[in-house]
């Protein structure tokens, strides 16, 4: 019984031996310089990274005025004809946004069907390149379909 336990605690010890030591993980940050092995790479590297800085400016060209923004949306609100429409169709959103998640959700805690749902929709995928996005006839058939489609929900058709 001893020798069975020496033995165990020898080979417990050489592969304690063999395992490397665990080290903290490092924080990897890509804009971050590497080390090189001659000045003239290092060099190169930081003028990369200094084109790499961002700097936010108080220019009047890009900024987006909020009164602006209100004012616009104040406009667009007030065009609107049946608000009482557009507020139930807002609310209707959300209500089948909170539903499709709880159905993701439940679908998600079924062990094997979210593996299956999976490959139905890489399956639908590769059924929809090889339909409409592999060759250019079926492209322009896709594009007329969408314009259609656009005519369509637009009423202009």
């Amino acid at each position: 019984m001893a020798a069975a336990a020496s033995t165990s605690m020898a080979a417990t010890a050489v592969l304690m031996h063999r395992l490397p030591a665990a080290k903290p993980a490092a924080v990897v940050c890509p804009l971050a310089q590497r080390p090189s092995s001659t000045p003239f790479k290092l060099l190169k590297e930081s003028r990369r990274s200094s084109q790499l800085v961002v700097k936010a400016s108080s220019s009047d060209e890009s900024s987006i005025d909020a009164n602006e923004l209100f004012t616009d949306l104040k406009e667009k609100w007030d065009a609107v004809e049946n608000k009482s429409t557009v507020i139930i169709y807002g609310g209707g959103a959300i209500v089948a946004v909170w539903l499709a998640s709880i159905v993701v959700g439940a679908i998600n805690s079924v062990p094997l069907l979210p593996k299956i749902m999976e490959l139905v929709g890489l399956g639908y995928t590769g059924w929809f390149v090889y339909r409409y996005l592999l060759f250019k006839s079926s492209r322009k058939e896709l594009a007329t379909d969408i314009e259609a489609l656009k005519k369509k929900i637009a009423g202009t058709e």
